[in-house]
């Protein structure tokens, strides 16, 4: 320890020039995982630990800890260190509980990189800087007797004043669940804790709740070809209403999941109806995973894997197929208990959700339908392939031009008297062959023409229409009408290729197989080639997708930007995409 002490004691001393000039921006900070002084506290039965990485701007709140050269240096009286450290503990950072002061040490103390945290959620990231800034790192432990029912910590303060002396943030775990997410440490916080389910410890501080507290949340999608009904619970809690097996177990072992799965479908697809412009209709079971949620992002446990009973979250999915969007939608909540007296939930369209809190008082979840412009079922228009060259031939015209013909010959054969009266008639012919061109046409093919070509800006016109209905074609649920407009803009085993390209294009399988709802499809570049022999035309695009998936309460958005190259050839009359070879994809 003693050795830790100058060691830190050198550091320090190295730093401070450096800290001189950079220390009032290490304190003005707006996010607590990035605060001077990072502290993690974990509260088991036996005991309270706490992990601090002080900065060197917060050193001087913590001069106690320090060695007696520093602490002279930093103001402090010549007391000795052990001292020092007894008063710190019990004056400065002091964990009280029931109101007690616990004895406290320290086990640790010493110099190192601080850890990097993910700027939102707080977590180290997974792979650390190799400079990082040097920070104290200290470990204190004060030991439990008895199971406490609130813990206080108060952290050192200015002299004479209640503001704290640090700029601490802090995440506190109990039993190993956390009960705040990255905050900023007060002078004194108070946590209630929950030994029989450390789910439920709450700061008194509402402002140190963590973000997703809920034991169940609950969700009600609408879109133009589906809702749906999307719970997030913890099985734990559904144990209090059906038989789960779970009683007495601390773990659920990765071989028992799929049998709790089971369970846990089974006894919600009973509960919770839904009810669409008035009528309760059947859902079916989508999907069931279990999930981690972080401020992020919520994902799917895979593989399975031993979880924590505590901790272990399941995300359900039930879907409800719809012919048209609906004017309303509800879901009736039916799961109240006393721990449970209140439901998060959220009424979703393709505008935004609606933040809804659900009790036995008030216990429907309603949307309505107040879109004015929303999205259809419409498939984009595609222009029709050019005839092949032909030509035009004006029947009656053509009768009058022969019967004139006929007529100048035999004017030329006649005699003088019977001659002007064929050319007035052979004139009148005429005449008529003129006046009757637009009328009576038909067309013939022209002999050798090649076939008719197709421009540029028609041709991107085309691949574009083709393209969206494609990704149109993945907006229904049913692989029969998936393949049945696909079919519109592809055949034969092409068929089969874009189904499988595109179902993984748009499938987020971190999120269990969600679908990405295409919104967008930019055509960036085309190059058109026509076919030689044949109508139809080869064209080297690139285009960019643009989509989004809605569940669980986040928003996944997605931007993929592909380069192909695409044969289109008229098929029964219409264009369809004959040929496809996929050049590049990226996501952006």
């Amino acid at each position: 320890m003693l050795r830790a002490c100058w060691a830190i004691s050198i550091v320090i001393f190295c730093l401070s020039a450096r800290a001189e000039r950079a220390g009032a921006d290490a304190i003005i900070v707006t996010k607590a995982m990035t605060a001077t002084t990072g502290a993690e506290f974990f509260v088991t039965e036996d005991a309270v630990r706490a992990e601090l990485e002080i900065g060197v701007p917060d050193v001087p709140a913590f001069a106690s800890l320090m060695p007696d050269e520093l602490y002279e240096k930093l103001g402090g009286d010549p007391t000795p260190h052990a001292t020092r450290l007894r008063r710190f503990l019990r004056e400065d950072f002091v964990i009280r509980a029931d109101g007690t002061p616990l004895p406290g040490r320290v086990t640790s103390l010493t110099v190192r990189p601080r850890i990097q945290r993910d700027e939102i959620t707080g977590e180290p990231l997974p792979i650390q800087p190799e400079e990082a800034e040097l920070v104290v790192y200290v470990e204190f432990e004060w030991p439990l007797t008895r199971r406490p029912q609130a813990l206080t910590i108060g952290s050192p303060t200015r002299e004479g004043t209640t503001a704290v002396a640090a700029n601490i943030g802090f995440v506190l775990y109990h039993m190993g669940l956390p009960v705040t997410d990255f905050r900023y440490l007060g002078a004194r916080e108070t946590v209630n804790l929950d030994w029989d389910d450390p789910w439920y410890s709450r700061f008194e501080n509402r402002n140190l709740r963590r973000q997703y507290d809920a034991p169940i949340m609950a969700f009600l999608y609408v879109d133009p070809f589906e809702v749906r009904k999307e719970i997030i619970v913890r099985p734990k809690d559904l144990q209090q209403w059906a038989d789960l097996g779970l009683d007495g177990r601390d773990t659920i072992r990765a071989e028992d999941q799929a049998e709790l799965k089971q369970r846990v479908a089974d006894f919600l697809s009973e509960h919770n109806r839904v009810l669409i412009d008035g009528k309760e209709v059947e859902g079916a079971l989508d999907r069931i995973h279990f999930v981690r949620r972080t401020l992020r992002t919520t994902t799917v446990v895979d593989p399975p894997e031993d979880l924590d009973v505590l901790s272990a979250t399941l995300g359900v999915i039930f879907i409800y197929p719809i012919a048209e969007l609906p004017q309303e939608v509800t879901m009736e909540w039916e799961l109240f208990s006393e721990r449970i007296p209140e439901v998060r939930a959220w009424a979703t369209d393709e505008a935004g959700g609606l933040p809804f809190t659900l009790s036995a008082e008030w216990p429907v979840l309603k949307w309505e339908n107040f879109l004015k412009n929303p999205s259809g079922r419409e498939l984009a228009a595609v222009a029709p392939p050019p005839d092949p060259p032909r030509l035009p031939i004006p029947l009656l015209s053509a009768l009058c031009g022969l019967l004139m013909l006929g007529a100048l010959r035999r004017a030329l054969g006649s005699e003088t008297a019977s001659r002007a009266r064929t050319l007035v008639l052979a004139g009148v012919l005429a005449v008529a062959m003129i006046a009757l061109l637009p009328f009576a046409r038909f067309t013939v093919p022209i002999p050798f023409a090649g076939p008719a070509e197709v421009a540029e800006a028609d041709a991107e016109a085309v691949v574009g229409a083709l393209l969206r209905n494609v990704y149109r074609a993945f907006d229904y649920r049913d692989e029969g009408a998936i393949y049945d407009v696909l079919e519109r803009s592809a055949k034969g085993e092409l068929l089969t290729q874009f189904y499988l390209e595109t179902q993984r294009a748009l499938v987020l399988r971190k999120q269990g197989g969600a679908r990405v709802k295409v919104q967008e499809v930019e055509m960036v570049e085309t190059d058109t080639t026509n076919l030689g022999g044949e109508v139809g035309f080869v064209s080297r695009c690139t285009w960019v997708v643009t989509g989004s998936v809605g569940h669980w309460g986040h928003i996944h958005q997605r931007q993929n930007r592909y380069v192909a190259q695409l044969t289109v050839k008229p098929v029964e009359g219409v264009w369809r995409i004959t040929g496809l070879e996929l050049l590049d994809e990226q996501r952006i």
